[in-house]
């Protein structure tokens, strides 16, 4: 979870829903909504801690009838989750780099092509990054944790020295306008929780750390959960210096482009060049987490290929013994997500509805096992290592309602002013293009030959906690259907 960068370029969603009240109290609410989700994931990983994640665990709940349909409805939605996560992670960065141009010339105003071309620059870089610097991703990983670091403390001092101005207290913790939004002034809120729920849609991947750490069934469900704590942390420490430098609002949310963070760096600093410096550290953690995010997604995408669940499988589920990856799911995705960018010749709001599909796709995926979890009375829960005990159902059930408000919250456009055909949320479209495909697939082909991830055949999905099911070796025959599992590759994402 890149939550600096998260916050930067969905700044402006919360900033004309509400302001200061949404961008602090709404990151508390979901963090605390994100915590009882993460918290009811970490409890059904501590019985079955396989790196499969949501994908395995709706089929290891379900029943041995409704376990393929469960586990194939659950993939596709992390699949085009993970897609979407970085379509809109890149297309944020695109428009980012654009708008450092703006720190100068103010009159700059990018169109239509070249901000696609700019997307489509930024997703060739991660892509051959992804091919060429595969055996350095470790490395990656861990300079991105000191650069983030980094990064918010250089931010916050720099903006709280240099900035000639401050706002008050009463302002940074209880100014609430949501003028600007075109909703009533109450759902205005809901509306503006967009910001902090895509940002905090990450944690549902720590369970890649099953097959890499001692005792899984313990170490995982902690770090799951630590994960969003220390996320919802991390954002409290980024927004709040920002909301005390905070320029005039409307200033703000008249920036051409909807990404005015560079413009606050530069009106604290007083020079577009102290903008452009700090604006650079947000940049660094965009590559990051640009990079991480496709990494993910080719994994995804050859993990799920390998199951079948995907048309043309036989091809995705390669694996190119030059650079030990699944070069042509990499390809896939970077495809798919060039592809899905042609949206915004058509929508100026494109980019809401990207981070609006990716952020239900997402949590839907979370949802599902935990859904399926409440529906048989949590029985496979009841000696989990990691249990919620006697608040496990209520805490099950409210993240349930809260993920069901959120498919219909985050469909809806973020501003109703001139409301048309180029600003609207196009979130509901692309969810329902993907749900249609594999709708698809699954009748022409699933539901005759798709029986469920391959872990449903083992001692895993019989008694619970036995040790992480390990996967096939990358040297063996990755490609094929028999593969034993899809979660024991060595492959490393970021």
């Amino acid at each position: 979870m890149a939550v600096p960068y998260g916050l930067s370029t969905t700044f402006y969603i919360s900033l004309s829903n509400g302001q200061s009240v949404t961008i602090i109290w709404g990151w508390v609410l979901l963090s605390l909504l994100s915590t009882a989700i993460a918290a009811s994931l970490a409890e059904i990983c501590s019985v079955y801690p396989t790196a499969g994640g949501v994908y395995y665990w709706a089929a290891l709940l379900s029943t041995p009838r409704w376990a393929p349909i469960a586990s194939w409805i659950t993939g596709w939605l992390t699949l085009v989750g993970n897609w979407t996560v970085t379509l809109s992670i890149n297309f944020g960065g695109a428009q980012l780099i654009l708008s450092a141009i703006s720190l100068w010339n103010e009159e700059f105003v990018a169109n239509e092509w070249q901000t696609i071309l700019m997307f489509w620059a930024v997703m060739l870089v991660c892509y051959l990054i992804n091919i060429f610097g595969s055996k350095y991703l470790d490395l990656i990983n861990t300079v991105c944790i000191y650069w983030t670091g980094a990064s918010i403390i250089i931010i916050m001092i720099v903006l709280l020295v240099m900035s000639p101005s401050k706002r008050t207290g009463e302002f940074v913790f209880a100014h609430y306008d949501a003028s600007a939004s075109g909703w009533p002034s109450g759902w205005s809120f809901f509306v503006g929780l967009l910001q902090p729920a895509y940002v905090l849609t990450g944690y549902g991947m720590v369970a890649a750390m099953c097959e890499e750490v001692q005792s899984p069934e313990r170490e995982v469900p902690k770090a799951i959960v630590l994960s969003v704590v220390a996320a919802g942390f991390t954002g409290l420490i980024f927004l709040i210096p920002i909301l005390f430098v905070l320029p005039e609002v409307q200033t703000l949310l008249e920036v051409a482009n909807g990404q005015p963070v560079g413009l606050i760096f530069k009106t604290a600093t007083g020079s577009a060049g102290g903008g452009f410096g700090l604006l650079f550290l947000i940049l660094g953690i965009w590559l990051f987490a640009g990079v991480g995010a496709l990494t993910a997604s080719s994994r995804c995408t050859y993990a799920f290929a390998r199951d079948g669940a995907i048309p043309g499988s036989g091809l995705w589920s390669k694996v190119d013994k030059r650079f030990d990856i699944p070069l042509w799911a990499l390809t896939l995705s970077t495809i798919v997500d060039c592809l899905l960018g042609l949206i915004y010749f058509g929508s100026s709001a494109a980019f809401s509805s990207f981070t609006g599909v990716a952020t239900i796709c997402l949590s839907t995926s979370y949802g599902l096992p935990i859904l399926v979890s409440v529906m048989r009375g949590r029985k496979q829960l009841e000696h989990a290592s990691y249990s919620l005990g006697r608040f496990g159902f209520a805490i099950n059930v409210t993240t349930l309602l809260w993920i069901l408000l959120a498919i219909f919250l985050f469909c809806m456009p973020t501003n109703l002013a001139g409301l048309d055909a180029t600003t609207m949320n196009y979130a509901s479209v692309v969810f329902a293009g993907f749900a249609a495909i594999s709708m698809l697939w699954y009748a022409v082909w699933g539901r005759k030959h798709f029986s469920g991830p391959p872990i449903l055949k083992s001692e895993l999905a019989e008694h619970g906690v036995l040790g992480v099911v390990r996967g096939q070796s990358l040297d063996e025959e990755v490609g094929t259907k028999e593969a034993i599992a899809k979660d024991g590759t060595h492959f490393k994402a970021v």
